[in-house]
């Protein structure tokens, strides 16, 4: 295994903060998948049930992202500011 895929779950707040929720890391895309179909009909996943299509800008959702091991995955810094 080279690698893993970590669901998370997000969801914005009337206030406009966002609620992100760490499901799980699974081994394969396929698994993580599945538990994004488990959670989707449970109250306050049910009604955000989707994976998150990048290209249409809604952000809100089920996140599945691939991480590799042994690699820097933010390489950039950040501001606060």
């Amino acid at each position: 295994m080279k690698s893993v895929f970590v669901v998370q779950h997000l969801h914005t707040l009337p206030q406009g903060e966002e609620d992100v929720k760490m499901i799980g890391v699974y081994a394969t895309r396929e698994a993580a998948i599945e538990a994004t179909r488990r959670l989707a009909t449970l109250p306050g996943f049910r009604e955000l049930p989707d994976v998150v299509d990048y290209a249409t800008g809604n952000l809100q959702g089920f996140h599945i992202n691939e991480y590799e091991f042994g690699k820097d995955h933010w390489q950039e810094g950040y501001d606060t500011a």
